[in-house]
């Protein structure tokens, strides 16, 4: 049974943490902190898991709670794992970094965005967190980035047709829905109800954060430069997100040669699955799970593929593809505490 800390639990990736690790066979939490809510059990905050958590939030003081766990996830924003992670791996335990902190593997890049980094030496050290395609370095890590939301929706349909060299990498429109869960529990005048309800509206455009994550990471696996245009949107549901991506196929290129090219890459892998001629991804398929789902149509008219993916950001965006990472790095079964069954409606 391995120890977990969950620092940062109060938040929405935090508490989604909570409720997947609280029916792992094999996790058992041992530390969950808050800062604002220090010293208030868990299911005062989260009425929904009463009877399950009976921990109360603690104060974080890395230096004395490195012996309570084994592995820790940071849910916590972006700057402070970067003064935390560093204390955690020098005493031996592994770390699952839910922030941007150790997504880039070009510190450059993550200033240009964030902020100035305070622990350059771990970037080498870390391993972007995308189960499906780095599954093998993940076994070997001690520290994860685990990927963003809007990236995981985008790179996991993208990925494998780029590096087939069956689409343009010229051209690439990345257009994305996420529910309101993905700006975080603290108030912002932007998730207000009023502000949100009966609004679907598009936000950071062509300035997201995610964008420069995307295209490095895409950058990186095919060996060329990759510049897209990526469009986040914001509409008004709780948890979920729609991924709609426009590239165009190289010549030749038939609806059986992408099909193909999907399945086989992610054969195997337990929580994507490609949708058969008939259907196409709906975020309703995937709430409350880890799975990814994957369809596409080739517009013979315009000559255009279009690509779709649908995510529960919450989890296969945030907390499930962590709980995931976890069970890669501690050579667990893959899908230990994330075969939840979707629901129907």
């Amino acid at each position: 049974m391995v120890r977990v800390g969950v620092i940062g639990a109060t938040g929405y990736a935090g508490a989604e943490l909570v409720r997947i690790l609280s029916g792992h066979p094999k996790a058992k939490i041992t530390l969950i902190t808050s800062r604002q809510y220090a010293g208030m059990r868990f299911d005062e905050i989260y009425p929904s898991m009463r009877g399950l958590i009976d921990l109360t939030c603690e104060e974080l003081a890395t230096e004395h709670m490195f012996k309570r766990a084994d592995i820790f996830f940071l849910s916590l924003p972006h700057k402070i794992p970067m003064e935390i992670a560093p204390v955690l791996i020098n005493k031996g335990k592994k770390v699952i970094d839910l922030s941007a902190d150790f997504r880039f593997r070009d510190p450059a890049a993550y200033e240009t965005h964030y902020q100035k980094h305070t622990a350059k030496d771990l970037l080498e050290k870390a391993v972007y967190g995308l189960c499906e395609v780095y599954h093998e370095s993940i076994k070997k890590a001690d520290l994860v980035g685990n990927p963003g939301c809007y990236p995981t929706s985008a790179l996991l349909p993208l990925m494998p047709l780029l590096k087939a060299g069956l689409i343009d990498r010229h051209n690439i429109i990345v257009d994305s829905k996420s529910g309101v869960s993905g700006a975080g529990r603290s108030l912002s005048l932007s998730s207000h109800f009023c502000e949100v309800n009966e609004s679907f509206k598009a936000y950071k455009v062509a300035s997201h954060r995610h964008n420069p994550e995307i295209e490095e990471i895409l950058s990186y696996e095919t060996g060329k430069k990759i510049k897209i245009t990526f469009v986040p949107h914001l509409v008004p549901m709780t948890r979920g997100m729609l991924t709609t991506i426009y590239a165009s196929p190289e010549k030749k290129v038939t609806p059986g040669d992408i099909g193909g090219c999907l399945s086989s890459f992610y054969s195997g892998r337990p929580f994507v699955r490609i949708c058969d001629g008939n259907s196409l991804p709906d975020t309703m398929h995937v709430k409350g799970t880890n799975y990814c789902d994957i369809g596409f149509r080739m517009d013979k008219r315009t000559k255009r593929l279009i690509l779709i993916s649908a995510i529960d950001n919450l989890v296969k965006g945030a907390s499930g593809q962590a709980v995931q990472n976890m069970n890669i790095m501690m050579g667990f079964d893959e899908t230990a505490g994330l075969a939840q069954v979707p629901y129907p409606l």
